[in-house]
């Protein structure tokens, strides 16, 4: 491609929910250490179970049911087994105490013991109270008494055990629902099913898991996989991560059915039980139900997400595909143009005969055809290009500027077609003349000769059938006899005589002369209906497009702003924005008066007067400046409109207005068309120089460029943050823009090894007429952060302080910036030759015109003292002559002595002057700060020439 296409950053189209949402559920299992399938061995064992009951202090109830083969059983094991079991009861629930049920009534002594030890060594949790069923043996029970009373300090030390005599003492800590049948109590508890589910859900969650990393992994994929860069790959890596997704689509539907099988085989609370203990005992309710419905909530939310992010890269992945299929018409159709053009160009030249002349106008004719056909083309893609913009198209300027550089392409080539049809046809009608008049010449030149030779052949005849007798003639003496020379003689066929070939010599000739002094104003006037007719056609578009903009402002106004004060259309309007009405349009009904009133009126009286466009331009040029505050608003204005743009409002505006661009398109059309006045005017001065108005134009220009320079350094200027003042205070700013900056403070010469192992500063510099502003550009993320950039301030440096040198050792794109006697040194790089150039040009004037400003203020202070210094010495002798009386002429030769004395005075004082001047110049301690110096090379050193300032 010719130009690169706008890219999409698919990175910034990730929703944080959706990337919140995966990683919550991709870490939500890892505090679990340990799962049901790495212990189920162990749990069908009936080692311990957790039946999901809670004693009256609200602990979670754990129990050890009757096992002989509890004391073989290693501690490891019986770890696992209760850490497992507490991990499950801590998810479920906030309080973390437990309380165990040691059933040992068919056991012994010995054996309670041992299970209180390995209880006390394994027990992960914070264990509140461990109650213990007793034997129910008489002998048992007895052994049991005897050995807990004499270690019953030993167990209270590490566990709180209480002793049990049966089943009823346990509804003192527990209440029969939270107890299972074989403790007398109600609560339904299977330890095999519990397994199965615990099992079941473990794997759903795993698979939840799973899902979650996939989507990531899909995502994570979708935003940096860079794409290529022709359009059947692009096509087919849609294609591709379109069938990922129907897949990951089957996926999540298939995980939520299993979690849907798995909710419904568990047992579902009651409403009514749900509602009544959600104040009391809230963790009564299944945990396993809580758990599988959390899952499936977080799934149904992934989904959700996943759907959203998926619609948004869809639609922006067919976009970009649909940008690049335009961008290709696109080119194909600019280079079929050119192509055209350049072959109507070689038909420019109208040399030759009539054979010529025709052959090129039947070849012109084919070109006619394939340009309809062409045009055709190009009017499709235009509204193709239509149609994208009218859906929202995210490169909008871009495949509007390609539409509008279609239109005028067209415009150039129907053009084109129809200047070279009428140059060839009066050429050919020219030669078609030119022909005539050549046949009538040589028809009459034959016929005088055809008649010479009837009489030359009768005269012969005449004399072959009389007898003529010579006649003597008598003539005076001083005459001498003239003896005619008869030049009768029989022309042989097929061959011309010296007349004919002097005839026709004539008429070559003057065909030739015709035919020279007919091609010089042809030409000519050819190329100065070439230039009217295009400067015309730029004439017409400027005034057309003018009225097009002036009724596209009046519709926005009438369409828009001003139902914004309708009471009808209030309920569709959120509250905040009625406000803000001057925010979103800013001036546009003054941008409007001005064009309907007074611009547009002076367009149209240009007419019959192209001339008169630049003048047009010019007498206006004060009032352009509403464009600069139009443009300053602009920020706020789209802030306001990417806040609004989805309210039924605007939406139903629209309708009525049966526009297919919403209001931000048409909110751009003045930017757009300040754009556009200074290529049209490019245009007019291309086809109207030396030619009256001209200078007009290229001044108008000039003055358009200016004001588009001036607004957007404006935009630039009110970017900048942290500037302690008023920036307008510094004067005009001249230029501005990125530059890489290395950093000093010191005195005497730069030495670059000092900042060669620093990496330098981005920089965005500001050159005003009273200072330099170094700012930093402020990386902001969002939409519209690349269009309106965001400066921090960072040091100021005012110009009479300051001093260059303009060349640099080690990059010729660098120089040198110095402030208060080489106090602070600012080493800048930009970006190219030419950029340097430019700003140590703006530099030097502004310098230099603060040295002719000190200089004439010296002279005047200067001149200040000689004035003071005559009007004492006229005071002087003022008082002398009153104090002294002298002869007459005395008072002659004393007038001509001060005369004399005071030129003499005067011309050491100039001397004087002079010397003076000479020492300011030559002591460099007198110098002022104010100097800038420019270096060069001599013999390999580099050396530094001073200007004071």
């Amino acid at each position: 491609m010719a130009m690169a296409l706008e890219r999409v950053d698919f990175a910034e189209q990730y929703s944080q929910s959706y990337l919140c949402l995966l990683q919550t559920v991709f870490f939500a299992d890892s505090e679990l250490h340990l799962s049901v399938k790495d212990i189920s061995h162990f749990l069908m064992q009936d080692i311990a179970f957790l039946s999901g009951g809670r004693g009256k202090d609200n602990a979670w109830i754990i129990t050890f049911p009757e096992n002989c083969n509890f004391g073989c059983i290693p501690e490891e094991v019986i770890t696992k087994v209760l850490t497992y079991l507490t991990s499950i009861a801590r998810k479920n629930g906030s309080d973390s105490r437990f309380t165990i049920i040691l059933d040992r009534r068919l056991d012994t002594w010995s054996s309670i013991k041992v299970s209180l030890q390995k209880i006390s060594a394994s027990f992960p949790g914070n264990l509140h109270l461990v109650l213990v069923l007793r034997p129910t043996s008489f002998l048992q029970r007895t052994f049991t008494d005897i050995g807990f009373r004499f270690s019953q300090e030993d167990f209270m030390l590490k566990l709180p055990v209480v002793m049990l005599s049966s089943v009823s003492d346990l509804l003192t800590y527990i209440d029969d629902k939270q107890l299972t049948p074989e403790l007398g109590g109600t609560l339904q508890y299977c330890h095999s099913e519990w397994i199965i589910f615990r099992n079941a859900i473990e794997n759903f969650a795993l698979t939840v898991k799973d899902m979650a990393q996939m989507l990531q992994s899909f995502g994570t994929e979708l935003a940096e996989t860079d794409l290529p860069e022709d359009i059947p790959s692009i096509e087919g890596i849609l294609a591709i991560r379109a069938e990922k997704y129907h897949l990951l689509k089957n996926d999540i539907t298939a995980v939520t059915k299993e979690g849907k099988i798995l909710l419904t085989n568990l047992e579902v609370p009651d409403p009514e039980e749900a509602i009544s203990s959600r104040f009391e005992h809230h963790e009564q309710i299944s945990g396993d139900w809580q758990t599988v419905n959390k899952l499936l909530t977080q799934v149904h939310d992934m989904e959700i997400a996943f759907d959203e992010f998926w619609e948004k890269h869809q639609l922006k992945m067919e976009q970009y595909l649909q940008l690049w299929k335009f961008e290709q018409d696109f080119q194909e159709l600019v280079r079929e143009v050119e192509l055209l053009l350049n072959q109507q160009a070689e038909l420019a030249d109208v040399t030759g005969n009539i054979a010529h002349i025709k052959q090129k106008i039947k070849h012109l004719e084919n070109l006619d055809e394939n340009s309809q056909d062409l045009l055709a083309k190009v009017q499709f893609v235009i509204l193709h290009g239509h149609r994208l913009t009218s859906n929202h198209h995210y490169a909008l300027d871009l495949i509007c500027q390609r539409c509008t550089e279609l239109h005028y392409l067209s415009d150039i080539l129907v053009n084109e077609t129809k200047h070279k049809r009428i140059q060839l046809s009066w050429t050919f009608e020219m030669h078609k003349h030119l022909q005539q008049i050549q046949i009538q010449t040589v028809q009459l030149k034959l016929e005088s000769i055809r008649t010479v030779f009837e009489n030359q052949q009768a005269g012969f005849k005449n004399l072959k059938y009389e007898h003529v007798r010579p006649i003597q003639f008598e003539v005076p003496a001083s005459n001498k006899a003239i003896i005619p020379k008869a030049p009768f003689f029989s022309p042989k066929p097929g061959k011309k005589t010296w007349k004919q070939n002097q005839s026709n010599l004539k008429i070559e000739v003057v065909h030739d002369c015709l035919e020279k002094r007919s091609s010089g104003p042809s030409s000519s006037l050819s190329n100065n209906n070439t230039l009217d007719v295009l400067k015309n056609h730029v004439l017409n578009e400027l005034i057309q497009t003018e009225k097009i903009y002036v009724r596209e402002l009046f519709t926005v106004l009438l369409g828009y702003k001003a139902e914004m004060d309708n009471p009808e259309m209030f309920d569709l309007m959120p509250p905040l924005l009625r406000n803000k009405k001057d925010i979103l349009f800013g001036n546009m009904a003054e941008i409007y008066e001005f064009h309907s009133n007074l611009f547009m009126s002076s367009l149209e009286n240009c007419i019959d007067a192209p001339e008169r466009v630049g003048l047009c331009f010019l007498e206006r040029k004060t009032d352009f400046q509403m464009y600069a505050k139009y443009c300053q608003n602009k920020p706020s204005s789209e802030a306001i409109w990417k806040k609004y743009s989805e309210c039924a409002f605007f939406q139903e505006c629209q309708r009525k207005l049966k526009h297919r661009l919403g209001l931000d398109s048409y909110l751009l059309k003045p930017v757009q068309r300040l754009t556009k006045y200074q290529l049209l005017l490019k245009e007019l001065l291309k086809y109207s120089k030396d030619c009256e108005g001209s200078e007009q134009l290229k001044v108008a220009l000039d003055t358009m460029l200016d004001l588009l320079k001036s607004v957007n350094d404006s935009m630039h200027q009110i970017a900048i943050n942290g500037y302690v003042g008023n920036l307008n205070e510094l004067g005009k700013m001249i230029m501005q823009g990125a530059f890489s900056v290395w950093t000093g403070h010191k005195k005497g010469a730069t030495k670059m090894k000092d900042f060669a192992r620093f990496k330098p500063m981005q920089r965005h510099l500001f050159l005003y007429e009273k200072a330099i502003v170094f700012c930093k550009r402020r990386v902001e993320s969002g939409q519209g952060s690349d269009r309106y950039p965001s400066y921090s301030f960072k040091r100021s440096l005012k110009m009479d302080e300051v001093g260059i040198t303009e060349y640099v050792k080690g990059d010729n794109r660098k120089f040198e910036i110095w402030y208060a006697g080489k106090e602070e040194i600012y080493i800048v790089q930009a970006s190219n030759i030419d950029v340097k150039m430019i700003w140590l040009k703006e530099i030097r004037n502004i310098l230099l015109k603060q040295q002719e400003l000190l200089t004439v203020k010296q002279q005047q202070q200067r001149n200040q003292l000689t004035e003071q210094d005559q009007l004492s010495s006229q005071q002087n002798d003022e008082r002398q002559q009153q104090a002294f009386i002298v002869p007459e002429i005395t008072k002659s030769e004393h007038t001509s002595t001060v005369v004399g004395v005071h030129e003499a005075t005067s011309t050491v004082q100039a001397e004087a002057n002079t010397v003076w001047t000479e020492e300011i110049s030559e002591g460099p301690e007198s110098w002022s700060n104010n100097y800038f110096s420019s270096s060069y090379v001599d013999n390999g050193e580099e050396r530094t020439l001073l200007f004071m300032v």
